[in-house]
């Protein structure tokens, strides 16, 4: 809980990160470093994989049916998704309206005036931290402790067991020496990477783009995965033009129906842009677009070994301190209005996917009203309902 806690404070993918920390804690830096690369490294060759499948074969009937069958469903997921954060961050609209304000106005930041997600995220964080001085009561909770569990030690484990009670590890304690060497280290394993893109490429080429780009959103995204997601829209989508808006959820879909962290869409965002933009030549788009999906994992993820090994120490006891976890608030709240962005573009895609101008998809939003009472009424896994969507879209593809 503890770790947990910790990583919840922190930008960037949470899960990965809490399996960091715990190798970190067990076995030191490269426990930490192993337990966090292998939980990657399957997704990141898996998804290589079926965004090949995805590019190259997309068009075949039978993998569009089962793509048709899931995108209405990711809809219904990303709906639920924003109901389960706002649920633990909003409260009752008496008692926390400041951040119910700081979810509306967030929607209207970047569902009416395109506002960048940085600059939602930096506003929601200043209001937390004036939150914290004028009205605590309503930014208090995130962040904090959950209650203490006794554990039933068995005879001999008191030697090796790390608990509540134990003595922090020499290896988990605060150290400005070791604090600047893995800050030396981290600076270097970004330097060295991007500075080799650059001076082979150019600043304005894709990889090197795709990799300042995928620092920040590294640097900027509180509340999980699905907080990065309208980011990494804006940039991917709309600015750089790496892939559409319709592969963008059809990136999601392929994200949520493997296994490993759901953050690793941006595998599949990297490897498209880099087969599009053709980063190796055409007569090497394979290999240029696994690069690129590399590159960008690389630069999202690498924050995250930092954050955990160099900040450990420190920021374990910032917990339940109000200066600390108001921001975070904030910002959680912020993140509540723009996922709700995020699930309207998702279903005007899916339910007009020729625009208001054209016809409404009836099939799809039977799909995600389907979708949609199996996860909030039945409360049935992510997993069976991705499934059985899927299955649903073969047959509506065999039967066309």
């Amino acid at each position: 809980l503890h770790a947990l806690n910790y990583c919840m404070l922190l930008p960037g993918p949470e899960a990965q990160q809490l399996a960091t920390y715990i190798g970190w804690l067990m076995h030191r830096t490269w426990g930490g470093i192993v337990a966090g690369a292998l939980f990657v490294l399957p997704s990141l060759f898996l998804l290589i994989a079926l965004s090949w499948v995805y590019v190259a074969f997309g068009n075949v009937p039978w993998v569009a049916g089962v793509l048709y069958g899931i995108k209405p469903a990711v809809a219904a997921i990303v709906l639920q998704a924003v109901h389960r954060i706002g649920s633990k961050t909003l409260k009752k609209p008496t008692v926390a309206p400041v951040l119910w304000a700081v979810a509306a106005m967030s929607f209207v930041a970047i569902y009416v005036f395109h506002v960048p997600f940085p600059w939602i995220v930096a506003s929601a964080a200043l209001i937390g931290w004036l939150g914290a001085r004028w009205a605590p009561q309503q930014f208090a909770g995130a962040g904090g402790h959950g209650a203490a569990k006794s554990i039933a030690v068995k005879p001999g484990e008191a030697d090796w067991l790390i608990g509540d009670t134990t003595p922090t590890p020499p290896h988990a304690r605060w150290s400005p020496a070791r604090l600047a060497a893995v800050a030396v280290v981290g600076a270097a394993l970004w330097l060295l990477p991007m500075g080799a893109l650059v001076a082979a490429l150019g600043w304005d080429s894709t990889l090197a783009q795709m990799g300042w780009f995928f620092t920040k959103a590294a640097l900027l995204t509180f509340g999980g995965a699905y907080a990065v997601l309208p980011y990494v829209y804006q940039g991917a989508v709309e600015h750089f033009g790496w892939l559409t808006g319709v592969q963008m959820i059809d990136g999601l879909a392929l994200g949520e129906t493997t296994p490993g962290p759901l953050i690793m869409v941006v595998a599949f965002v990297g490897f498209v842009g880099g087969w599009a933009k053709e980063v190796m030549g055409p007569n090497a788009q394979f290999l240029g677009a696994a690069l690129a999906a590399t590159v960008v994992t690389w630069f999202t993820f690498l924050p995250s070994f930092l954050f955990i090994l160099a900040g450990g120490p420190l920021v374990e006891s910032t917990h339940n301190d109000v200066k600390f976890t108001a921001p975070l608030t904030g910002i959680t709240a912020a993140v509540v209005g723009v996922i709700v962005n995020l699930t309207l573009f998702f279903g005007y895609h899916v339910l007009w996917p020729q625009g208001f101008a054209g016809t409404f998809d009836i099939a799809a939003a039977l799909i995600a009203l389907a979708a949609a009472i199996a996860l909030f009424h039945y409360k049935r896994n992510v997993m069976h309902v991705i499934a059985a969507s899927a299955l649903v879209g073969l047959l509506f593809s065999l039967l066309a």
